[in-house]
């Protein structure tokens, strides 16, 4: 799968929308896709308190509850800012799921890279 899908599946699920007075999801959106060709995506939820997570986190928890770990390809788009990288705690996650994450190709807005490349010096 290209990029080009992956931004599109990624943007199609966007859906910024307030849940509670205080918590809102769905202004970032993330889709990756694993080493069999599935397509997992998924929203960030945002809380107070820090009790929230990532859109990464979502997509790779449905990817995970399908029974997958290995991630060839990630994208995630925020609302307003378009293409975003992941953040250091879903860089981490992503290779402590799974090792061979880090071969893993992230598009930032400007170029490709690999979890690696991201995550230089990881904690093991």
């Amino acid at each position: 799968m290209e990029f080009n899908e992956l931004i599109k599946t990624a943007k199609a699920t966007l859906n910024p929308r307030k849940l509670s007075e205080s918590s809102y999801a769905g202004s970032v959106a993330a889709a990756l896709v694993t080493e069999k060709g599935n397509v997992y995506k998924g929203v960030c939820i945002d809380t107070p308190c820090s009790m929230g997570f990532c859109a990464e986190h979502s997509a790779i928890a449905a990817m995970i509850t399908a029974g997958e770990s290995k991630i060839v390809k990630l994208v995630a788009v925020s609302s307003s800012d378009g293409i975003v990288p992941p953040c250091g705690r879903c860089r981490e996650f992503m290779f402590q799921i799974n090792h061979d994450n880090l071969k893993c190709e992230i598009l930032l807005k400007d170029k490709k890279v690999t979890l690696e490349d991201l995550l230089p010096e990881r904690w093991e």
